[in-house]
């Protein structure tokens, strides 16, 4: 697990690097947008963009990871489609070469003959990344990776992505909008009960700091495990603050606005983006994240939710878990799994967390969300 940890997490490092590339590089950026349609349209949005910084970098981690842990090669899935139709209207499908040369040069068919664009991805995708972590040697846990599967968001919060700003002050530590919701989400699952055992955020744009009369992104990153008894993680339990707070999503319904009332009163804050809502629960920065509706999927959630797990925290299906506690069986509520697909889907929605969510770091939390909610009109 030391070792498949240590890959995944240089895995998020070069996704990283490659998000703030292409963010960075305007003329690029521009290169880089195609909208989703049909089933693999997420309904929450308008407008739901897929970037060729997407795929790109699950292609990466799906190549590097594999390469590492040919086990695992089958078993790595993520949001996006690595089909991409350039301006020309050519369909190419996007994959790592064995050459950065051969890369570059399939890149330049999907950046409409642009070489010098293709170089830099291509050159971004072929490093080699090293890290220095000395917390890493101290991971001792020993899980078959045979057993194992791996979700992957490239990038959460792809619209905060494309149009996000990086100036957005944040409000009691948590930041509304912008950048920093933008983060690359990978999660590792036991195939055959669904749990997640393995989780890693990567934020890509955490801080700007100039360099060489330059402004650059540095990226953070956060893990954890939870297997058999056994949590470890890069974070520490947050301490806990004298009165909850929560955190939803900037377009929640009025519905559970006025239901978590009683519970959050003015504590209730709103932000962009279902992976950054998590990490603020990981964080401390809020108790509980209260989803309602159907709106995140499994690439999502699997990877906050083994570091929440990692904690002392998790996420339950919040539909299933009102009805468990209204049925008076409190003490395990169904938290999500990552296994199996929703019955009578298609596309996108076939891994959707259709009954919404509750993410905690406590469980006297998560009794309190579900106390609250359970004695309001019924959201559900």
């Amino acid at each position: 697990m030391a070792v498949l940890l240590r890959s995944l997490l240089a895995a998020s490092e070069k996704a990283a690097r490659i998000a703030q590339l292409c963010r960075q590089e305007e003329a690029l950026f521009s290169l880089l947008i195609e909208e989703k349609r049909g089933v693999d349209k997420n309904k929450k949005f308008l407008q739901d963009f897929k970037t060729l910084a997407d795929v790109l970098i699950q292609e990466v981690i799906k190549h590097d990871v594999g390469k590492e842990f040919p086990e695992l090669q089958d078993h790595i899935c993520g949001e996006e489609s690595n089909k991409f139709e350039n301006g020309l209207g050519e369909i190419v499908v996007v994959r790592v070469c064995p050459t950065q040369q051969e890369t570059a040069a399939l890149l330049q068919k999907v950046l409409d003959r642009k070489q010098t664009a293709a170089e830099l991805l291509a050159a971004a995708v072929h490093q080699e990344v090293v890290l220095s972590d000395p917390a890493l040697d101290n991971v001792a846990v020993t899980i078959s990776t045979e057993s194992l599967a791996v979700w992957i968001d490239p990038i959460d919060s792809t619209n905060q992505y494309i149009r996000g700003c990086s100036s957005v002050v944040p409000v009691d530590g948590i930041y509304p909008s912008g950048l920093h919701s933008a983060l690359v989400l990978i999660g590792v699952y036991n195939r055959h009960s669904g749990e997640p055992v393995l989780g890693i955020i990567n934020e890509p744009f955490f801080r700007e700091e100039l360099h060489y009369n330059s402004c650059r992104w540095q990226s953070k990153y956060h893990w954890g495990i939870s297997y058999g008894g056994t949590n470890l993680s890069s974070l520490s339990p947050p301490q806990q603050r004298p009165s909850p707070r929560g955190v939803l999503s900037s377009n929640e319904t009025v519905a559970l606005q006025e239901a978590l009332a009683p519970l959050y009163g003015e504590r209730l804050c709103f932000a962009s983006g279902a992976g950054y809502k998590m990490l603020c629960v990981a964080l401390g920065l809020a108790d509980a994240y209260v989803l309602s509706e159907g709106s995140t999927f499994k690439w999502d959630s699997c990877g906050p939710h083994a570091l929440l797990r990692a904690l002392g925290g998790g996420i339950v299906d919040l539909s299933a878990a009102l009805q468990a506690w209204r049925a008076g069986q409190r003490k395990r509520l169904p938290e999500l799994t990552y296994n199996k697909p929703v019955e009578d889907s298609v596309g996108a929605e076939r891994w959707a967390n259709q009954g919404g969510l509750v993410a905690y770091i406590c469980h006297k939390h998560l009794e309190a969300v579900m106390a609250t909610l359970a004695n309001a009109a019924d959201i559900f």
